[in-house]
């Protein structure tokens, strides 16, 4: 495994993180989510990311108990607050103070630790006055519940904004947590170098597109049973994807990879560690070898020429428009 900082901070993290969106407490058991939490610590991975709003506060128990015994201090634990989350009550959900520091220590007893290494604003909130937002998280960090802030699929000039607030606050905002692939590039024109002005690093989710880019899914043919796109629910963030002209030029990527010596999950994970900026990639599974597998593309950084190819490749299929951003974050609160 290889090691990068966190932006600019002192942290360090694994390249490849592990993640249990849309996994534990929903698409797999206990058993065998724990299975592959081990196989990650197994691997080198030290980093795990997840959030309240993950099965409704269950992964987080599920993560929690799986990494019960292992040394704290070498473990990179990350968590979210925003969505809604218990019975979705008028205050279980958003960035107010009130859902902040009430969410951080229901994430604290779940995950089983005093402390996160980073806690991170899932969505903007635009309900709720920033500096209120910006100053619950600085109360967190300075009682030593979280080390680091970061922050989800925000804007720019909400970015900005925020760290403008944390450095009068004196806590690091350090992170940002987009969807980032090769299809998936919002981010890229706006985003990523106002980070980079800030010194904030991209822990990316989604690095294989939830397995589109992974070869899997072929054209004209079902998808596997199984897989994401069979499940109840997983296949609405993929459905959009399984194209027939999609899947043939990802499968026209495989020579590239094999160039390489990485299978195509490998090859799309490499690729988004080509990007320095990129701290380290989420990947999740429901399966111990799957995380294995996953944990090999660290270490891999791709040269101009190829990532080119892959350009040429996948043609408008990617996906750049930066005002997309400011999709991610709901308008008014959800409940």
């Amino acid at each position: 495994m290889e090691f990068r900082h966190l932006g600019n901070s002192g942290l360090k993290v694994s390249e490849i993180a592990y993640g249990n969106w849309l996994t534990h407490g929903s698409q797999i058991e206990a058993e065998q989510a724990t299975a592959c939490v081990h196989a990650a610590l197994d691997a080198g991975i030290t980093t795990f990311d997840t959030a309240d709003v993950y099965a409704n506060t269950v992964a987080e128990e599920v993560l929690g108990q799986a990494l019960a015994g292992q040394r704290r201090e070498s473990l990179e634990i990350f968590t979210k607050v925003y969505f809604p989350t218990g019975p979705k009550g008028p205050n279980d959900t958003g960035l107010s103070r009130k859902h902040i520091m009430e969410s951080i220590h229901g994430s604290l007893r779940r995950l089983g630790t005093d402390y996160v290494d980073l806690y991170q604003a899932h969505r903007f909130d635009h309900a709720t006055p920033l500096e209120e937002t910006m100053s619950a998280f600085a109360d967190i960090v300075h009682q030593g519940k979280a080390h680091y802030i970061g922050v989800s699929e925000w804007t720019v000039e909400q970015i900005r904004r925020a760290h403008g607030l944390a450095r009068e606050l004196h806590i690091p905002l350090v992170s940002n947590q987009p969807q980032y692939n090769m299809l998936w590039r919002i981010i890229e024109d706006e985003v990523m170098p106002a980070c980079a002005d800030l010194g904030m690093g991209q822990v990316v989710f989604s690095p294989i597109a939830q397995g589109v880019l992974t070869g899997k899914y072929l054209p004209g043919q079902a998808p596997p049973q199984g897989s994401r796109a069979t499940s109840e629910g997983g296949s609405q963030f993929i459905e959009n994807l399984l194209t027939d002209d999609l899947l043939t030029r990802v499968q026209r990527l495989a020579p590239l990879a094999e160039e390489h010596g990485l299978t195509l999950a490998q090859f799309a994970l490499a690729w988004v560690l080509s990007h320095e900026q990129v701290s380290c990639a989420i990947t999740g599974a429901s399966r111990p070898e799957q995380v294995h597998g996953n944990a090999e593309a660290a270490g891999h950084r791709l040269e101009a020429d190829v990532m080119a190819q892959v350009d040429e490749i996948l043609g408008d299929h990617v996906t750049r428009d930066p005002s997309i951003v400011g999709n991610a974050s709901p308008q008014e609160r959800l409940t």
